[in-house]
């Protein structure tokens, strides 16, 4: 096997571990945050989830350049310039994945490959080969991502709260209440697994369909919750406040816990991608020496992104979790519900819109959306701050490095 192919393989088990320890940590925040989940608990499923969302349902083909960033065509007489462009690009995202988890910061790996290769594309096929209006849509994601999702998220909790936690007597309402959430919760769930968690099976599915097929298995599991909640009578309606509330609580942590696992599946099968598609476009280039436009992705090459990104997670993604689900604003189960559920649809809506959105970006907004509804004091404006700036450093910082990797590679090597 060719040292090229060696060293991309060792880069993108690298990428994956960071993608591991960074971006999907995130998903498993709002029930370390809400302690529905204990970090141990919460690494051992995300890592299941992500795995098999990355192995069983990842994508077959990649574009050769992740959202098509650069015209790869400007490398179409020398391939293998584009080859260690992408090794670079890898090894630069990476670095810079591995540095923000070391800190705690949560970054889009999204963000971070595509910033890599834009500085590849500057550096060896100038300017006018970048495809600026993408490079411009990816910017105001930056805003529209922590936007949108803290105002469903907002709307999401306030609903809940005016609706069950603030009601005279919360377990009686909770009795109501609840169902209502548990269809809402799982009619969306199968809605965005459909089309995000699952959309590389092709399922062929059809509006009217998905949409059929999301009411039916949110009107049986809030059937269940009716059921469950009937032949458990735990909660005297007439106990002190406080501990109405804290049986409340209890009875979302379910919830959470299924709603963060589905974000993680969802996450696994599409944003693997960003750890294995430089590496897959490297293969294929190595192999016929020509860039297609898309490359096959082998199921080698899924497992390998699949165990890096468990890896990464179990080994060092609690301190992402730790700060998202804890230092931005205070989350309980119901919160948690609140901010995953509206990452999900935010992520879902756009995504069907064709704009493109971040999941970490969307989460991190949420949870900012859920401790702005019960005030600005809830929020701790200096995390807050640090993660905004991780993001706007994340792109330039990626560019960077990329160049810095390229120049001493040529040097030594090519």
């Amino acid at each position: 096997m060719e040292i090229l192919v060696i060293t991309a393989i060792v880069i993108g088990l690298y990428m994956a571990w960071n993608v591991g320890a960074n971006d999907v940590a995130n998903s498993m925040a709002d029930a370390v945050g809400s302690k529905a989940l204990t970090i141990f608990w919460a690494v051992i499923l995300a890592a299941i989830c992500e795995f098999c969302g990355a192995v069983l349902v990842g994508s077959h083909v990649t574009d050769t350049v992740r959202k098509g960033i650069i015209d790869t065509q400007a490398f179409a007489d020398d391939p293998r310039m584009l080859a260690h462009g992408m090794v670079c690009a890898m090894l630069a995202a990476a670095v810079w994945l591995n540095v923000a988890s070391y800190l705690g910061m949560p970054v889009s790996t999204t963000h971070s490959i595509v910033g890599a290769v834009i500085g590849f594309g500057i550096l060896q096929a100038g300017l006018g080969h970048i495809h600026w209006f993408k490079v411009g849509q990816i910017v105001a994601s930056w805003f529209i991502s922590p936007l949108a999702g803290g105002i469903m998220a907002f709307v999401i909790f306030r609903l809940i709260s005016r609706y069950i936690l603030s009601a005279e007597k919360p377990a009686v309402a909770a009795r109501k209440g609840v169902p209502v959430c548990t269809f809402f919760t799982f009619a969306i769930l199968i809605l965005a697994t459909i089309y995000k968690g699952l959309k590389n099976v092709h399922l062929d599915l059809g509006g009217p369909e998905a949409i059929g097929l999301s009411i039916l298995g949110g009107v049986i599991a809030s059937g269940v919750s009716i059921l469950l909640s009937r032949r458990s009578r735990n909660c005297n309606d007439e106990l002190p406040l406080e501990q109405q509330l804290i049986h409340v609580e209890k009875t979302f942590v379910v919830l959470v816990i299924i709603t963060s696992c589905t974000v993680a599946f969802a996450h696994g099968a599409n944003d693997v991608a960003n750890a294995i598609g430089p590496l897959a476009a490297v293969v294929e280039i190595v192999k016929y020496g020509v860039i297609p436009e898309q490359v096959p992705v082998e199921m080698w090459i899924l497992v390998l992104g699949g165990g890096g990104i468990a890896l990464g997670l179990a080994m060092y993604g609690y301190r992402v979790m730790r700060l998202v689900g804890t230092k931005v604003t205070e989350i309980t189960p119901s919160r948690g519900v609140a901010a995953d559920l509206s990452t999900m649809v935010t992520v879902l809506t756009f995504s069907k819109l064709g704009l493109p959105i971040s999941t970490t970006h969307t989460l991190i907004g949420a949870i900012i959306g859920v401790g702005l509804a019960r005030g600005i004091t809830a929020i701790n404006r200096k995390i807050v701050g640090s993660i905004f700036t991780s993001w706007l450093a994340t792109i330039p910082v990626a560019g960077g490095l990329t160049v810095l990797f390229y120049l001493i590679a040529e040097w030594l090597f090519w």
